[in-house]
């Protein structure tokens, strides 16, 4: 099947996925209960597993396991957003019942950025090549301060460049406005605080896509994995913040092991040419995902076995 008829199955499901979402399980400013969170999740990742069977008939068997690859390293990172995206909601004192609708309009405002940014990455590499030595570069400093950073720094909304440049540039107001993103007062347009959050989640995830699109980039340069494994990763992060808000801190070693993985994937993308002459692409593929279920489970294991 052609890349163009997988992107065409690829709309029709996420789309159908969408309304099934908004329509049947999410409520307009709704309580999501751990219940609810936990059978969204599994409806997402159920998703994103039968999109790689799919691509298993379909595709390549090399094609699936960079995607299911991928798609695991996209996801583990998502985790890492959902600590950032539980501060800006605490620092800015949403109400709970506005969550879901927030996350919602960041999640899709963040996928049309990162589109964006997979296809500006992909064309630079197809056009230069030399750059993935770059990004490889890049992935082991990234890897490294976050292997060695010890404390989450302090998230203080008012020092944010992000919130710093919507005040200045529109009329902000610190009322929620009831659920709505702008509201009128004395005749004049002011926007909420629940727009800033919305612009702030869906930026704050492109500075993360910084880290994890070349990282994926470092396990396929196909850009069909890339886009796909990417969309399902952030569609799912909406379920998974309400499943782990309370309990994302408890992962301690979970930033090391995704920065071991940074590193390994970097060290690859910068000796890929001796790797291929060693290894074929399809050892290359089970490598990668191999090294990114070992070290993400076995930290996320020994966090809880920390706890106990």
């Amino acid at each position: 099947m052609s890349h163009q008829l997988i992107y065409l199955v690829f709309g029709i499901v996420l789309t159908a996925a969408l309304v099934f979402d908004l329509g049947l399980v999410s409520k307009r400013n709704k309580l999501i209960t751990i219940k609810a969170a936990l059978w969204q999740t599994l409806f997402w990742v159920i998703l994103a597993l039968g999109f790689f069977v799919f691509l298993l008939i379909e595709e390549t068997q090399q094609t699936a396991l960079q995607y299911l690859s991928a798609y695991l390293m996209e996801w583990s990172l998502s985790i890492d957003n959902i600590f950032v995206f539980v501060l800006i909601f605490t620092s800015f004192k949403i109400k709970k019942q506005y969550y879901s609708r927030v996350l919602l309009v960041g999640v899709l405002m963040a996928i049309v950025f990162r589109i964006i940014f997979i296809t500006v990455g992909v064309e630079l590499v197809e056009r230069f090549s030399w750059i993935l030595y770059i990004f490889g570069v890049f992935l082991l400093i990234t890897g490294y301060k976050m292997f060695i950073e010890k404390e989450e720094k302090e998230f203080k909304p008012e020092e944010n460049k992000v919130y710093k440049f919507l005040n200045k540039i529109l009329p902000l107001t610190s009322s929620d406005g009831n659920g709505q993103y702008i509201v009128k007062t004395n005749g004049k347009k002011q926007y909420t605080v629940l727009f800033v959050v919305v612009i702030m989640l869906a930026t704050i995830d492109l500075v993360f896509a910084l880290d994890s699109i070349p990282a994926v980039m470092g396990i396929s340069q196909d850009s069909l994995v890339i886009y796909t494994s990417n969309i399902f990763a952030v569609l799912g992060l909406r379920s998974l913040f309400f499943l782990l808000r309370g309990a994302v801190n408890q992962f301690e070693y979970l930033q090391q092991g995704i920065a071991v993985v940074l590193i390994i994937i970097g060290l690859k993308m910068l000796s890929e040419h001796w790797i291929n002459e060693w290894f074929s692409k399809n050892v290359q593929v089970i490598g990668s995902l191999v090294v990114i279920l070992l070290c993400i489970g076995s930290s996320m294991l020994l966090s809880v076995i920390k706890k106990k």
